[in-house]
């Protein structure tokens, strides 16, 4: 019994010492591990992809939206996706909800998706909505399967910025405002802010 009491405790400081949030509050993988390296850390203070091809560094998302289309990312080449997730009992998500409204409908070369990230019904959010309305499309995630390509959110609200090419190139954690997005954009090769309407 001690013995097992013993690896448990290995085990669990292991894990621990792996995943230790970075100073932006995201965690990161484990230096052992290949990977992306999309979240913002202490080397990758951008969340800019790297040199490696991953499913986290080329993410897949389809879901079905609230009004019952179907959503691929893979369908979206072309255009920067902003993928946000939040909920709907989050100030902060709240907050930024109409930025991100006006950045989808103001920016041709912008569409966002909005991922409802908590326990809750399409009819319950859709009343929901209805008071809180976005132009853009929201799909309703579970949080015991979130989407596998995507960090599991620690915090809301979480955006991850999706390149024309598929490519992972940034994660929010916490709001962000429709200026910095289209700052990252451009920091990423894409228009500058207010350019490419």
């Amino acid at each position: 019994m001690p013995l097992r009491h013993a690896l448990a405790t290995c085990l669990a400081l292991l894990l621990l010492a792996a995943c230790q949030p970075d100073r932006e509050g995201v965690a990161q993988a484990p230096a052992s591990a290949p990977s992306a390296a999309q979240e913002p850390s202490v080397d990758n203070p951008a969340g800019e992809a790297t040199g490696t091809t991953s499913s986290e560094e080329f993410p897949s998302l389809v879901v079905t939206t609230l009004d019952g289309e179907r959503f691929d990312l893979a369908e979206r080449r072309g255009r920067w996706v902003v993928v946000n997730f939040w909920a709907t009992w989050c100030a902060p998500c709240l907050k930024e909800m109409p930025e991100l409204s006006a950045l989808d409908a103001m920016r041709e070369h912008v569409e966002v998706i909005g991922l409802a990230y908590e326990e809750t019904d399409a009819e319950t959010l859709r009343a929901f909505l209805a008071e809180r309305p976005v132009v853009y499309p929201v799909a309703i995630v579970s949080t015991y399967e979130p989407p596998a390509d995507f960090p599991t959110p620690r915090g809301l609200p979480l955006t991850v910025l999706v390149a024309p090419d598929g490519r992972r190139v940034k994660a929010f954690l916490g709001p962000v405002t429709a200026l910095e997005l289209e700052q990252a954009i451009e920091a990423a090769g894409g228009p500058a802010p207010g350019e490419g309407a």
